[in-house]
């Protein structure tokens, strides 16, 4: 029913919290997942050798294509329903996954739903959403579901296969490697009329930053 994407380079210590606190979180309704290596040259390739679980495909990839590979892994999955997920989310709560698709099926207008950030201030996103900015986001009860609006990052977030494929997928950008093909995926759905916003209640916490550059961590 669920897809997870991942996308990874070089980042075998932030990956291995990623699977273990957060993939390995995940309950039945997630059906596949799907990692791809964007080239790495550290451990991250013998490290995915060694993973079980049969829900897992890897894709090793020659080249480092960043971002655009989101719309590539995609292709590679089937179920009606998309997570992409950064390597760098190293903790969850248990049945993170089944929390975001009960609200997001309860959410007609919310075409991309994602995550809501614990307030880690380590991490470079969570000090602008809690810090920063906190002005920049409310929160507010929709058909039940306390949603906080604002500006929203894909580091963990649902969408419908339906709704990709009306826009037409995850944008690539030639010749970039860092970009943010979530925020263009938000402008897609918009001109839809489709909205974004955080699971208020569902949150993970983000390794983003200098502070988690290097493996001692």
């Amino acid at each position: 029913m669920i897809a997870v994407v991942v996308l990874t380079h070089d980042r075998e210590h932030l990956l291995r919290q990623c699977v273990d606190k957060v993939l390995a979180r995940t309950s039945e309704l997630t059906t596949e997942i799907l990692i791809w290596d964007n080239a790495s040259t550290d451990g991250t390739g013998e490290y995915l050798a060694s993973l079980t679980d049969p829900r897992l495909r890897v894709v090793r990839h020659d080249e480092n294509i960043g971002q655009n590979a989101y719309a590539r892994a995609v292709e590679l999955t089937s179920a009606p329903f998309i997570v992409e997920l950064d390597d760098d989310m190293i903790e969850s709560p248990h049945e993170w996954d089944r929390s975001l698709l009960e609200a997001f099926e309860r959410l007609p207008q919310i075409g991309f739903l994602a995550a809501n950030l614990a307030n880690n201030p380590h991490d470079t996103a969570a000090r602008v959403m809690y810090q920063e900015r906190p002005h920049a986001y409310r929160t507010e009860l929709v058909e039940g579901v306390k949603l906080k609006r604002g500006p929203v990052g894909g580091g963990c977030a649902i969408t419908s296969r339906e709704l990709m494929g009306r826009v037409g997928g995850f944008r690539q950008s030639s010749g970039e490697v860092f970009w943010l093909e979530d925020a263009a995926y938000i402008e897609d759905i918009a001109k839809l009329g489709f909205e974004a916003a955080y699971l208020e209640d569902v949150e993970l916490t983000h390794a983003g930053g200098a502070y988690y550059a290097k493996p001692t961590r």
